[in-house]
Parts: structure tokens; sequence; C-alpha cells
């Protein structure tokens, strides 16, 4: 395999954790073993992207959407998180992985929300790396929230329309203090965004494997991260302007 070129890795991964059940099904499983040895790709993904150095990793974990599966199911998304959250903590603290979180964290049990702030705050002083995980999100969901926020905020005449711009409406989104994503991965071999940062991937590197998640580990991670390395993010320019600013 070629070698990364440590000057060119992206800032921000985001990844859609796709093919936990299809894995399963194929080996005659249960959906749950499925997402259980998803667990595994996750703890994989998270340290190579420490070593490597990458800054900030975003794993849409648990969608909106995912609410409406089978409660069973849900139930035991619920504690495998708590789980992954209480054995991660060494790691994190032992590896300057600061834990965030976006998404509408209120509709998690108490439980794991008690463990969730529990390990946000003890990983809060971390500067290495910042892991986010998107718990009950949505990216329609974030845009409404924000701009009810702004709506707020001007009928309180704090803010006036007039300065409204892409920048402003950035700062009250869920991810105001993280740059957005240079690339985003998504596995299974599905082509959808799936209400994933809308918002935030206006320009962002999208790649896409048929590898399911569970199988997702350091060699695929290092495949996408070649492939993004070859591209050529233009932002709206063209090659020339991109290579000749000037």
């Amino acid at each position: 395999m070629e070698r990364l070129d440590p000057d060119k890795l992206p800032r921000h991964v985001a990844i859609i954790m796709d093919g936990n059940g299809r894995w399963a099904k194929r080996r005659g499983l249960t959906r749950i073993v499925g997402h259980q040895k998803g667990t595994e790709s996750v703890r994989d993904i998270v340290r190579t992207s420490r070593e490597l150095g990458i800054k900030w990793l975003t794993l849409y974990a648990f969608s909106e959407e995912n609410w409406k599966r089978p409660s069973y199911e849900v139930k035991a998304l619920m504690g495998l998180l708590n789980r992954y959250l209480k054995s991660e903590l060494k790691e994190m603290l032992d590896n300057g992985i600061r834990l965030a979180c976006i998404g509408q964290t209120e509709k998690l049990p108490p439980e794991v929300q008690r463990t969730l702030w529990q390990t946000i705050e003890k990983t809060e002083h971390n500067t290495e790396m910042t892991l986010t995980l998107a718990l009950s999100y949505g990216g329609r969901q974030e845009i409404v929230r924000a701009v009810k926020k702004m709506l707020g905020d001007i009928e309180k005449g704090t803010l006036h329309v007039n300065r409204i711009t892409e920048e402003r409406l950035s700062e009250y989104l869920y991810t105001a203090d993280t740059p957005d994503p240079d690339l985003l991965i998504r596995t299974s071999g599905e082509y959808r965004i799936s209400n994933f940062l809308l918002w935030q991937v206006a320009y962002t590197e999208i790649f896409t494997t048929p590898t399911l998640w569970p199988d997702f580990r350091k060699e695929r991670y290092l495949e996408a991260l070649l492939d993004y390395q070859k591209r050529e993010r233009r932002f709206g320019t063209t090659g020339e302007q991109t290579i000749h600013p000037e």
C-alpha cells in the first residue's frame, strides 16, 4: 500500500457507519451481534485516527430516524453505547481524546445521558483529538433548531436580520466550534448522506466503500485516506485557479 503523506491528511473525518445488520444477516446472526462487532471497528478507527494525528473525527452513531427501529434493537443499541463510553474512557484519557456529542441527547435514556455527560466532563481538557458522536441526530432537525435560535435572538434584538450570513448561521449549529469535514466516509456501498451534517458537508470530499462497517478496519480506513489525498479540492474554482491562485 502507498504511504500516506502526513501533510495532506484531512483535519476532520466524518463517517456514516452502515452495514452492521447486513453483516450479521450474512452470517446467520442477529442484528445485535452485528452492532456489537461494529463497536470493535469504532475502537480501531478512533485509535488509528489518533495515531495519524487527525484532529476531529465525527461518527454517526444513532440517527433521529433510528428511534423508529424495533424497541428491542434500540434498547440494545443504547446498552452498547453506555458500555462503550465506560470501556473507552481510560483510552480517551491516556491518548488526549476529548469526547463531544451532537444531537437531541435529551431523548437518550437517563442512564446513557449520565454516562455520556460524565465522559464529556472527564475528557473536556484533552486537546490531541476530538471524537464527536452524533446521537439522536438529524441534519434537517439541526438546521431547524438553528433557525429557531436565530429567530429568538432577532425577537430579543440581539441579532438583526441583515446580519445573517452563512458564517453567522453556522454559529447556531451543534458544530459551531468544529471545522467542516474534509472527508465523509460511508460504508456498506450506499450512496446516501442520510440526513447527516447536511449544512457542513457542502464541499466535503465523499468516499464510499462496499465494505460493511464491522469489516471496516485500519487497512480500509487508510485506503480511504489515500484516495482523499489524490483529490484536488477546488471549492468552486477551476483546477488552474487551485494550482495558480494568482
